[in-house]
């Protein structure tokens, strides 16, 4: 009986888990791929160089994990071919865990990704997460073969299959377009400026000993009346961190721009490496610049060198100036490359890949 509970608990733990998990990267491949990119940057300074031929290939290698997750989240939960499945699933698990240890050990990525911008968990939160998930990989590992499939193989087939190539379909479109659901500081109706100041003010525990006794307070207490101070804790240290911290924007010629894109509309051109941007719908950019010059401040965030930005702008004509912002918060902003975002005093009105390049009384319609 107890054996029983255990192996139910195991199976729609794990599955649902894994699902979830899937999911909420599907959400957001792009984001994934720049997850995979981060690691692989790790990976070559720490054991080798040869680490750097995967990056170009981080989105293909984020798309197959994603995939895998939700295939092997799905199979397990109907018990699709346990044998086979739950090899994968504990080398998958393995590399896994490995990954999150040497996260958290020798800190190198602060965030897994394990449920992209949705649930952020610290590197030790993730390897945590992992250890207890190995525990019930292992029990449905060792009982693998006791387990009877709960539908008939073709059946089983069909619905792993469709659910690998459904995933497949989803995650493509939000590739060619934006996230379906935005949970970055920057979606729309977020107010940037509001966004990088704490939410809370610390919450400080001080610790003293008086006459051999451990006393806690929040207020410092007086050497003159006894209390010997010993240590200090912030309390609410989770809250007190800023949504944005790296936002900041500058000049060619150095000048601090932040708060100038907080003060009217601006129409920000997201391009944070020219010579990944796509082109392939610059034309429409151009256009929808050239439409709005005189009526909403039209500018370019990069982080690419200004002799390569200056070529590109030359090239496809885009009469707009241009600054600089560091290429990781460019990433976050927004998830095209070139991308679209329309501020109003700091307040996000919109977001756009260049795939769905507004017209300009879209844009103007949002203003008003």
């Amino acid at each position: 009986m107890f054996k029983r509970v255990i192996d139910q608990f195991s199976r729609f733990f794990v599955g649902g888990l894994l699902i979830f998990s899937g999911l909420i990267k599907l959400n957001d491949p792009v984001g994934t791929q720049i997850k995979m990119e981060e690691y692989f940057e790790v990976f070559a300074e720490d054991f080798g160089s040869f680490f750097h031929h995967f990056i170009p290939w981080s989105l293909e290698f984020g798309m197959f994990m994603i995939i895998l997750e939700l295939f092997l989240g799905a199979a397990i939960l109907i018990y699709w071919r346990m044998n086979l499945t739950t090899w994968l699933l504990l080398l998958m698990m393995t590399f896994f865990t490995f990954l999150t240890f040497y996260s958290a050990y020798f800190n190198k990525v602060t965030d897994c990704g394990c449920f992209g911008d949705a649930i952020k968990l610290t590197p030790w939160e993730s390897f945590t997460k992992d250890v207890v998930l190995m525990v019930f990989v292992l029990h449905l590992f060792w009982y693998r073969k006791n387990y009877q499939e709960v539908l008939p193989k073709k059946t089983g087939l069909a619905v792993v299959g469709g659910v690998s190539l459904i995933s497949l379909v989803v995650g493509i479109y939000a590739i060619l377009h934006l996230p379906y659901i935005d949970f970055r500081a920057y979606r729309v109706g977020n107010n940037v400026p509001q966004q990088m100041i704490a939410p809370e003010q610390p919450i400080i525990e001080y610790q003293f000993e008086k006459d051999g006794q451990e006393v806690r307070d929040t207020k410092f207490l007086s050497a003159d009346d006894g209390y010997k101070y010993i240590a200090s804790r912030v309390l609410n240290e989770d809250k007190i961190k800023p949504k944005i911290t790296d936002y900041s924007v500058s000049s060619p010629e150095g000048e601090d721009l932040t708060q100038y894109t907080f003060q009217g509309a601006k129409l920000l051109l997201v391009i944070f490496d020219v010579n990944k941007a796509s082109v392939r719908n610059i034309a429409a950019v151009r256009d929808l610049t050239q439409q709005l010059e005189g009526k909403v401040d039209c500018f370019i965030l990069t982080s690419s060198g200004s002799e390569a930005m200056e070529a590109f702008r030359h090239e496809h004509q885009l009469g707009v100036p241009f600054y600089y912002a560091d290429a990781t918060v460019l990433k976050t902003i927004i998830r095209s490359n070139p991308g679209i975002a329309l501020w109003n005093n700091g307040t996000v009105l919109g977001n756009w890949h260049h795939n769905d390049t507004p017209s300009p009384d879209e844009i103007l319609n949002l203003l008003r």
